[in-house]
């Protein structure tokens, strides 16, 4: 059995590093997309993951699928395209570690994804079925994860949820707000970050954006607050689990890391989230903050993605600062 089958994009990277002799910007080719990098930071882990998406039979395609089958997912999901090309994401990285995204998507491949690319086999064979929004931007990739989503439900799964608002790949924010919440009243487990709060529950405020999750059927809700770390809400109350202190070299892929070191402790706890309690939760978060912390030390995405030993390296040195 899978630990976890990831659905939804999955991209080229092209990630800035720096610049040449004639201050031209060097941008490196990574893979990425945040289903696919969730699935490689549990894999990196020790988990059994799988991954279902599209990208084109180009180069960048083939990429992508040598880098899934090297990290070590099952790629049988993964449907290379002769009619489309292979989506690419351009991420210039400021000083800061923060980034700035600029999208090659008009016919990309992640977003042709159909009900007939999805391997129900795999699906049902899973622990948990983790999707994003990015998926629900465009038909049919919308219909074929909506299908995943009830097949996934059908078979017993637990459903994680990551919205990962990125604007420019909406018509506008108010269909972003409407297809991004259509999927919160089917999932058990979900993470969003403090700037989209509103998006997906008209708060700001990031206890009352979680405590309205909650109320919609939502067993766990996680808001990551940057470098403060996350706050956990069950259904018997909310807790913020403070960040480690790290010097960021790439933020790419921080979000994806820590939620992969979430649903990592969740897979192996052998427990469903209704029966997680809240001192629990706040464990897994506390793991999925140091795997995000050693995944910010390095650039690009799933290269960055740490080792079990590199995150209770990360855990032991936080105990004794």
């Amino acid at each position: 059995m899978y630990d976890l089958t990831a659905l939804g994009e999955i991209l080229i990277d092209f990630t800035m590093q720096g610049r040449n002799a004639q201050g031209q910007r060097i941008f490196a080719q990574n893979a990425g997309g945040a289903p696919a990098n969730v699935a490689a930071a549990m894999t990196k882990l020790g988990a059994s993951t799988a991954f279902i998406g599209k990208a084109g039979s180009d180069m960048h395609g083939q990429f992508l699928k040598e880098t899934l089958d090297k990290v070590g997912i099952d790629s049988r999901g993964l449907v290379l395209s002769n009619e489309y090309f292979t989506t690419l994401a351009f991420v210039d990285v400021k000083d800061n570690g923060d980034r700035e995204f600029s999208f090659a998507r008009n016919h990309g491949a992640d977003k042709m994804l159909e009900i007939g690319d999805i391997p129900t086999d795999i699906i049902a064979d899973s622990r948990i079925l983790h999707i994003g929004s990015i998926s629900l931007t465009d038909e049919p990739c919308r219909s074929a994860t909506m299908f995943a989503v009830e097949n996934a439900k059908r078979s017993g799964c637990i459903i994680s949820y990551d919205p990962n608002y990125r604007a420019s790949l909406w018509m506008n924010e108010e269909t972003a707000k409407k297809q991004m919440r259509t999927m919160i009243g089917s999932v058990d487990v979900m993470k969003i970050s403090d700037e989209e709060t509103a998006l997906l529950t008209d708060n700001t405020d990031y206890e009352r954006a979680a405590e309205t999750l909650i109320s919609q059927g939502v067993k766990i809700a996680v808001v990551t607050l940057g470098k403060m770390g996350a706050y956990v809400r069950t259904q018997s109350g909310g807790k913020i689990v403070k960040g480690f202190k790290n010097k960021a070299l790439d933020a790419t892929g921080a979000g994806d890391a820590f939620w992969g070191g979430f649903l990592y402790c969740l897979a192996k706890s052998g427990k469903t989230p209704d029966d997680i309690p809240l001192s629990e939760a706040a464990r897994f978060a506390d793991f999925g903050n140091a795997v995000a912390s050693v995944c910010v030390e390095s650039y690009g995405a799933i290269p960055a993605m740490p080792s079990m030993d590199q995150v209770q390296n990360k855990l032991k040195e936080e105990r004794q600062a």
